[in-house]
């Protein structure tokens, strides 16, 4: 069966739906697909398009709202895939959380928040800029259609895990920039960035290739690496190409706060990338916070502490998204951080091998 896809020729009007029904008031609004009920109780829009770029398939997202209605419109988290630029897609979070009980979508909803998680042009399909323009318009597309759904344009976190961390940061870098914001989707202003986790991404392709550990598995490089085939040609022959698709370029004073985690011993995407983007960061008085995880490989591989960097990550997104007090001496919302679950062990998987 075909993946249902909502075209939205024009922004819904302005009104939150009662989203503790279980459905919109009256049908859903139009150009949306019906809204589903995900396994944590979560509402979700599946399979929404933000992008129809000329020549390329239909760009979707996935919107996860809270079940009961809110009080005043969510913040959001702008959630990017991994993949290498390569593969992937918008339905997971990362191969370690494959096996929560609870998704890390729905556990992001009950702590107060909505989750856009959208896919984006593979290298295969576009070089760069083409994925940084498909995350600019769908900071746009929450812009034009969040007030209909009750979210906070203005309160939006981008959280991305290796190539969706290197989106994310070059995303959250070069907000402002109009220049770079391409041509796809609807025009207009964007969603406004309030921070951005950046969970082991590339930061300066020109430097991957020197500060990759002796066991690295690939080589940044070489002709065919991911890094070379998202800027469409060998990363050493084209320098100024590498520079433009790197996140350290675009780092000024006005960025926006910065969680960067990476493993010590990631054989793929080396932890000097988080530092060397945490250094440029503080150097331009930007407030950024570096998590190290000693021992730990790319995709957080054989880790146990991913409920830990879940955690902090989601204490650092309600933390950003917190709503000032409406008025001088009220108190604003206590956040609300849910437990997060145990690995399911009722069932043994074949183990999902390490991306690359």
């Amino acid at each position: 069966m075909a993946e249902p896809t909502g075209r939205l020729p024009d922004p819904p009007p302005a009104r939150s739906p009662d989203l503790s029904s279980g459905s919109f008031p009256g049908p859903p609004p139009a150009g949306f697909p019906a809204p589903e009920r995900s396994p944590g109780g979560a509402r979700l829009l599946r399979g929404v398009e933000y992008a129809a770029p000329s020549g390329f398939r239909p760009l979707l997202l996935d919107l996860h709202l809270p079940a009961a209605e809110a009080h005043r419109p969510v913040p959001v988290v702008l959630f990017l895939h991994g993949g290498g630029w390569r593969t992937g897609s918008r339905g997971r979070f990362g191969p370690a959380f494959d096996s929560w009980r609870e998704s890390p979508f729905d556990l992001l909803v009950r702590a107060g928040l909505a989750v856009a998680s959208i896919d984006y042009r593979l290298s295969g399909e576009a070089v760069f800029p083409a994925q940084l323009h498909d995350g600019k318009a769908a900071l746009r597309w929450l812009r034009s259609y969040g007030a209909g759904l009750g979210l906070d344009a203005d309160r939006v976190v981008l959280w991305g895990e290796s190539a969706g961390g290197h989106l994310a940061a070059l995303l959250g870098l070069t907000a402002g920039r109009p220049e770079l914001e391409g041509e796809v989707g609807a025009p207009g202003p964007a969603a406004t960035v309030a921070g951005v986790v950046d969970w082991y991404g590339p930061a300066d392709l020109r430097t991957m290739q020197r500060q990759s550990r002796p066991d690295a598995v690939t080589a940044a490089d070489a002709p065919d690496s991911r890094e070379s085939l998202l800027i469409g040609a060998p990363v050493p022959q084209a320098p100024d190409l590498a520079a433009a698709a790197s996140p350290v370029t675009y780092v000024s004073a006005d960025a926006p706060p910065f969680l960067l985690a990476h493993g010590t011993a990631d054989r793929s995407v080396p932890c000097a990338q988080s530092e060397q983007l945490a250094r440029a960061l503080r150097a331009a008085g930007c407030r950024v916070s570096l998590r190290l995880v000693e021992g730990a490989d790319h995709l957080w591989t054989g880790l146990q502490e991913q409920e830990t960097l879940f955690r902090e990550a989601l204490e650092f997104v309600l933390r950003l998204t917190r709503p000032a007090p409406a008025a001088p001496g009220d108190t604003p919302e206590t956040p609300r951080i849910p437990e997060t679950p145990s690995p399911d062990t009722s069932e043994s998987p074949n183990p999902v091998p390490p991306r690359p």
